[in-house]
Formats: C-alpha cells, sequence, structure tokens
C-alpha cells in the first residue's frame, strides 16, 4: 500500500517515513506542492499526508487541485496550523482528516488506519490469490483458513506477489516497490525474504504458490 508524504520540513518527512515504512507501507517522499503533482500524475496512491505550509504550491491549494481533477485519493493534512477556521477550510477543500503538529507517531497511525477502514467501506481492498488472502486495512493474511504471522516486509513483499498475481516479477521492480531502492544496494535481499516468505506461506500447507522463474524473477501462482 503507497502512501505519498508532501511535507518540507525534513526532519519530519524522514520521522513519518521511517516509521510507516517499518509498519510495511511503501512511501513515495515530496518536499513541495510542484513535486507531488509530478508524482500524482506517475503514480497512484492509497493516501496522501500533505502539509500545509509549502514553498511554492501550498498544501490547500495543490488540495484543490486534486479534487477538481476528481482525485479521490484521501488526504490527511499534517499542519501547524491550529486555528479552528484553518481546520474547517481545509476539510472544505476536501481534506479527509486534519493532524496539528508536532503529534504522535501511534496518533497519526491510528488516523491512517481508519481513514483506510472508511475507504475498505466503498471497494473491498482484500486480495486473494487460490486459498491465499491479504486484507490491507486489518493486515491480516489468512491461507486455507490459518492466519498467517508476517513481518512487515514480508508483508509487504506477499502484497507486491498479489497485487500482480500470475505475472512474472523482476528482482529489480520487487526492491523498487518494497524497499524503495536501486536494486545494486539489496544484491540478495529479495531471494532471502523470498524464502522466509515460502517457510510461512508456502511450506506449511503443502502447495506452493510462490515459484522462481530462473534468470527473471518471481510469480504467484498455483501449481508446480
Amino acid at each position: 500500500m503507497s502512501i505519498l508524504i508532501v511535507e518540507d520540513e525534513l526532519r519530519v518527512r524522514a520521522f513519518v517515513a521511517r516509521g510507516l515504512t517499518e509498519e510495511g507501507f511503501r512511501i513515495r517522499e515530496s518536499e513541495n506542492g510542484e513535486q507531488a503533482q509530478e508524482l500524482l500524475r506517475q503514480e497512484h496512491f492509497e493516501l496522501i499526508l500533505l502539509d500545509w505550509m509549502l514553498p511554492g504550491l501550498s498544501g490547500i491549494d495543490l488540495l484543490k487541485a486534486i479534487r477538481a481533477q476528481q482525485d479521490i485519493t484521501p488526504v490527511l493534512m499534517l499542519t501547524a496550523k491550529d486555528a479552528v477556521a484553518d481546520r474547517i477550510a481545509a476539510l472544505n477543500a476536501g481534506a479527509d482528516d486534519y493532524l496539528i503538529k508536532p503529534f504522535a507517531f501511534e496518533e497519526l497511525l491510528a488516523r491512517i488506519r481508519a481513514i483506510l477502514r472508511r475507504v475498505s467501506q466503498r471497494a473491498s481492498p482484500t486480495l486473494s490469490y487460490a486459498d491465499l488472502t491479504l486484507d490491507p486495512v486489518t493486515r491480516k493474511v489468512v491461507r486455507a483458513g490459518v492466519e498467517l504471522s508476517l513481518t512487515a516486509r514480508e508483508y509487504a513483499l506477499l502484497q507486491f506477489l498479489l497485487e500482480h498475481a500470475g505475472e512474472v516479477v523482476s528482482r529489480t521492480r520487487i526492491v523498487q516497490a518494497v524497499w524503495d531502492h536501486d536494486f545494486e544496494t539489496f544484491s540478495n535481499v529479495v531471494e532471502v525474504y523470498i524464502r522466509y516468505l515460502r517457510a510461512k506461506v508456502d511450506e506449511p500447507f503443502g502447495s506452493r504458490l510462490i515459484h522462481t522463474v530462473r534468470g527473471v524473477g518471481y510469480v504467484l501462482r498455483s501449481g508446480t
């Protein structure tokens, strides 16, 4: 699940990005409104965390531009502007929630999950393949009726494979999506985490879903 953080304060942006990455979210970062607009043209995000006071295009103007394009991506405003009038203005412009700085990461995470739960009521986010299901909102993973316990990185890897079930995905694509780094920096990390995932998703159930395509990458599919 991808989240775009639009925040010009490096300290705040790094703090939020690190915490959400540890929770298994895929993170993209922008330090200004213009850069965020370009990312939004290129990619789909499940949520936008948006600062109000940005250099150049302000957060509130970016929000209005997003909504003017009929884009319903949830937006959570993160700002030091704490006046009631400011909150009303942001909500009227199309924000889904409003969190005042400074904030505790635990509250931010709770608000993110609450927004995603509301979104899930409009369209089921559950990913399924064969007897395997993953719910991005509750983060519950079940195979053959058995709930699996995954680390945040294992979860992110499995989610990516499920989103591309039946499609062979390269190691480079996996690293860019799950680790958001250049492939050369992570020489064998994909192989290591595929082994971890197979030990939990495949081996206890006697049938393999995660397959290696030699020289290419990996694919989620039924059968040998």
